[in-house]
């Protein structure tokens, strides 16, 4: 495989997805060598094959708001790849939703699944459907028109779709609610759900709470204590609220959270009540992260990011490239040593490039964010017995299959000089079975 080439071609077929383009040149060109040592791959010409999702489903939703007013948009779910089980990703509600950046999101969410070592394909879904400002009716009538269209399409061994940016419990539910009453069966399709039908315990916190202990394995790599360190996590959602709640735990410091509309910063450390108003700020009054400065009176970056304020480690968690090559310089000329993504594909390429230069501890969101799908195939698996598990056992499993991905990091990403560069780490390790099973399985 020539990388420089394949990406050429696809720039050629898809100009207009920069996100996708961004997921796959950071894949290929680190795999590249790997790959070569194969020639079977070649020969089956497997990196297009994998590149290309298996499908898309693009298609118009139609839905009433609470003034009667007939409201339009764009649904889709990309079917990425299923070698290795059912498509499993989640749905996102966004104004910013696209093809491109769902292409992205399943084509890194094969690996990432792959990364868990449980049985789940890689796929994503969404809309340009923005919840905010949007009345609980007016979100259900969304969602049912939404999985009206979809739910031919999933099924708990074919696709099981989950939560992302947009998409809580509320929307999970009234997604699932009515899949059931189309598909007529109650198997668990999707994952997120609420405790009392189906749902799985510590899949709120999995996210969150699995991006910490990825963190752990690497800080113990160098021998570093998470105590006392200051944390900058940017967003105020799910994952970053989580992240904080474990770090707090553990004795760490957080010192900011943001989110579209500008940064808090408490440089002694968000404390254990303060994080429970922003949860539920964020969660049942839907308010802005501003409120938070104003009740508490901390400083508040209008329409500013996180990255410039002196941490020990960053925590991006909130959404792609929110963190460039100025972020990246500004957090490692203030001390930074460690970096772990929350959210999907967050820094750019010279921000990653400039962290694995500075040989800091790295983890990119494949590996480091991974736990929530993790504990949704957990989910899954407890659906499939109709059997539920303690917040314990799931915990245990969560902090087990986490320290599974930073061994499989590290033994593809160890270099000579005894550091790990944990961006080709996590990528050659989930290639490489996802490659196995498609050559396995014939030319399909």
């Amino acid at each position: 495989m020539n990388a420089s080439e394949v990406l050429k071609d696809l720039k050629r077929r898809f100009p207009n997805e920069p996100e996708y383009l961004q997921a796959v040149e950071e894949v290929i060109t680190t795999i590249e060598d790997e790959y070569n040592k194969h020639p079977e791959f070649d020969r089956y010409n497997l990196i297009e094959r994998l590149c290309l999702p298996d499908r898309i489903f693009s298609f118009r939703i139609s839905w009433v708001d609470d003034k009667g007013k007939v409201q339009n948009n764009m649904g889709y779910r990309i079917q990425h790849n299923n070698a290795i089980g059912p498509y499993k990703g989640g749905i996102r509600f966004h104004s910013s939703v696209n093809q491109s950046i769902l292409k992205f999101l399943a084509f890194e969410q094969t690996f990432k699944n792959s990364l868990t070592t449980l049985p789940m394909g890689g796929g994503k879904g969404g809309s340009d459907f923005n919840p905010k400002g949007k009345s609980d009716m007016e979100v259900m009538r969304f969602c049912q028109a939404y999985i009206a269209e979809l739910w031919r399409h999933i099924g708990p061994d074919t696709d099981v779709p989950a939560g992302d940016i947009g998409v809580g419990g509320r929307e999970v539910g009234y997604m699932y609610g009515m899949y059931k009453k189309m598909a007529r069966e109650n198997t668990g399709t999707f994952t997120g759900k609420g405790l009392e039908f189906g749902g799985s315990l510590v899949r709120p916190e999995a996210t969150g709470y699995g991006n910490v202990y990825f963190l752990l394995n690497m800080l113990a790599t160098r021998g570093i204590d998470i105590k006392g360190k200051k944390v900058a996590i940017s967003g105020s959602g799910n994952v970053a609220t989580y992240t904080a709640k474990k770090l707090l735990s553990l004795g760490a410091k957080v010192v900011t959270m943001s989110d579209s509309n500008g940064t808090i910063y408490v440089p002694e450390g968000i404390t254990e009540e303060q994080l429970e108003y922003i949860f539920k700020l964020k969660n049942i009054y839907r308010g802005r992260i501003k409120e938070f400065a104003e009740e508490y009176y901390c400083e508040y970056f209008d329409g500013g990011r996180p990255w410039g304020v002196k941490c020990d480690i960053a925590m991006p968690s909130a959404t792609q490239n929110e963190l460039d090559g100025d972020d990246a310089r500004t957090l490692l000329a203030n001390g930074v040593i460690a970096v772990s993504e929350g959210a999907n594909m967050p820094s750019t390429p010279e921000a990653v490039h400039e962290f694995l230069k500075a040989k800091i501890l790295y983890a990119p969101g494949k590996a480091a964010n991974a736990g929530g799908v993790s504990v949704s195939g957990l989910e899954m698996a407890q659906n499939s017995q109709k059997l539920t598990w303690s917040a314990e056992e799931v915990d245990a499993k969560l902090q087990n299959i986490m320290k599974n991905i930073h061994e499989q990091c590290v033994k593809y990403g160890s270099e000579p000089d005894g550091t790990v560069n944990y961006v080709k780490g996590a990528n050659v390790a989930g290639f490489m079975k996802v490659a196995k099973a498609m050559m396995a399985q014939g030319i399909i």
